[in-house]
């Protein structure tokens, strides 16, 4: 489920769809416009945002209808796994069948699922302003959350499935590598969020040149320097593009590596689902590039980055444990 709202997510992103519920009612806020009269109250507060006056202006009901319910299935999503964490959670709570240990670790999934509901309309809201785009910072630390709750549950969910170690005498510099490429993915898909707050896909659309130049003119406009890394599309796709090919480097290095040791089967066909899965998602990422950011292939391109880190985090997990 996680996974799922990860990719309807960066639809709500990639259609314009998510500044189409201006008011936030996690509680009340379950039904949507049943008739025609509550549609045009919706779209009537809808048209009262800069979204609308300054980047649809002159939509109708029915085009706004086309927006209205991504978001609303998106943040439907959010409400299901939160019950469909919380009501079993309180039920095996009860029943004493939690392990000692795993309390603390369910709460704060829990608890920062519902602060990625908070943050969803903190960032929801910079684009409620007369600027009528959500800050880019606030999309990242969005999609950032979302991948740490993943990636936690996920690596809970390992340990208590895998009671045994993966394997024998791996050494330490195996399981460093593995972690850093973890790592590494991770940055990578935060990077992936700036690239998709400021449009930057959209600034260069040749590859492996931007612009006939490994190093594009303009890489280091803005001042203070900082401010290049997060603000400039230009630079924000410069960087995007060599963490992916660093990614991909190291994920190739650490397969090499790995295949000089002696390893249970599951984590030999992780490591080559690992490699797999870097290969499609450079291919995607290339692909949605040059091809001018089509919607179905740059939401591939964001499944894609998931998959590649639950393989990570798969190899990691049990060469930990292995270890």
């Amino acid at each position: 489920m996680v996974f799922v709202i990860i990719v309807v997510g960066g639809l709500t992103r990639l259609t314009g769809s998510g500044l189409s519920m201006v008011e936030w009612n996690p509680i009340f806020g379950l039904l949507p416009p049943l008739n025609d009269a509550q549609w045009q109250a919706v779209f009537d507060q809808y048209r009262q945002s800069p979204e609308y006056r300054y980047v649809n202006i002159g939509m109708t009901v029915e085009g706004f209808k086309s927006i209205f319910w991504l978001e609303y299935i998106h943040r439907m999503i959010g409400r299901g796994i939160g019950m469909a964490f919380f009501f079993p959670m309180v039920y095996f709570w009860i029943a004493r069948k939690i392990e000692p240990g795993l309390h603390l670790k369910l709460v704060a999934m829990f608890l920062l699922g519902g602060m990625q509901g908070a943050l969803g309309w903190f960032m929801v809201a910079s684009g409620l302003s007369e600027d009528p785009h959500v800050s880019q910072y606030r999309l990242t630390a969005h999609l950032g959350l979302a991948i740490i709750i993943y990636s936690y549950m996920l690596w809970v969910a390992l340990d208590l499935l895998a009671r045994t170690g993966a394997a024998a005498h791996i050494p330490a510099s195996l399981r460093r590598v593995a972690t850093g490429a973890t790592v590494l993915a991770f940055i990578t898909i935060l990077s992936g969020g700036f690239v998709a707050g400021l449009k930057a896909g959209y600034a260069y659309n040749t590859f492996p040149l931007m612009g006939g130049q490994l190093i594009p003119d303009g890489v280091l406009a803005l001042q203070p320097l900082w401010r290049n890394f997060f603000e400039n599309v230009i630079t924000v796709q410069f960087d995007h593009r060599v963490l992916a090919i660093l990614l991909f480097a190291l994920v190739s290095i650490f397969w090499v590596l790995a295949q000089r040791h002696r390893l249970d089967r599951t984590t030999r066909i992780a490591i080559h689902l690992m490699l797999t899965a870097a290969a499609a998602q450079v291919t995607l990422g290339i692909s949605t590039l040059v091809m001018h950011v089509p919607i179905p292939l740059a939401s591939a391109h964001q499944g894609g980055a998931v998959v590649l880190l639950t393989t990570l985090v798969v190899v990691t997990q049990r060469l930990r444990r292995a270890g």
